[in-house]
């Protein structure tokens, strides 16, 4: 059975898969879920295709969020990766960065709801990363999600640097992989519509679910059903 490697995307970490993990396991996948590091489309996808490459046998990838543009970057050109399964994420095209692309349709309450904070960085000097707002939290990432698992996540959200969100892609996977795309409907971080117009343009086998953006923590069985299907039908 091919590998299922999975990409956790901003302001979440690799916990956020857990369900999916345990009905992917349950079905006999081996599962490995990336620590993601959030500090640049380039950076993480250099880290996530070396652990890509550390994995013997065939892979099917699966990303959410800003994790899909790590993924349309790390997959290019690995040869045994054969399915990417996009999760509420972006699957963006060569000189695109997920900055651009959620303002291209509306319905993200994620650039009001941010909160900036410097970080050391190598060297000296500063850079950036961004929150969301714990209080915004629930409503804007996982507005169906328990409350109380929501407001764990907004304490525990791992943030991104800003060059995460605004650095570009220079390859795209999704132009010689197959690819699977879950659009969640009631999606606050990337709209619905941007979703559908991006698994449009890659050629995708679309699924809709009526989920928040944290649709794999929310519904977790839709989610490891979908992967499952996008392995059997390419491995």
């Amino acid at each position: 059975m091919p590998t299922i490697v999975l990409v956790h995307g901003a302001f979440a970490d690799s916990s956020s898969w857990n369900g999916v993990i345990a009905h992917l396991k349950r079905r006999g996948y081996p599962v490995l879920a990336v620590a993601n590091p959030l500090r640049g489309v380039q950076k993480d996808a250099a880290y996530v295709r070396s652990v890509v490459d550390s994995v013997s046998g065939p892979v099917v990838m699966a990303a959410h969020s800003y994790g899909g543009s790590v993924m349309t970057e790390a997959a290019d050109g690995a040869s045994n990766v054969k399915a990417l399964v996009y999760v509420a994420s972006v699957s963006p095209d060569v000189g695109e960065s997920i900055a651009e692309l959620t303002t291209k349709f509306p319905g993200s309450a994620l650039l009001t709801s941010i909160k900036m904070v410097p970080y050391a960085v190598d060297g000296g000097g500063t850079a950036m990363e961004q929150y969301i707002y714990q209080e915004k939290f629930p409503e804007v990432f996982a507005a169906d999600v328990d409350p109380d698992v929501a407001a764990l996540m907004a304490v525990t959200q791992r943030p991104p640097t800003a060059d995460a969100q605004t650095e570009s892609v220079t390859k795209a996977a999704w132009k010689t992989i197959p690819s699977w795309t879950l659009i969640s409907t009631q999606d606050r971080g990337i709209p619905p519509d941007l979703q559908r117009f991006m698994a449009k343009r890659a050629g995708s086998t679309t699924v809709e679910i009526e989920a928040s953006h944290a649709v794999a923590v929310s519904q977790p069985g839709p989610v490891a059903d979908f992967i499952d299907s996008a392995a059997r039908a390419t491995v």
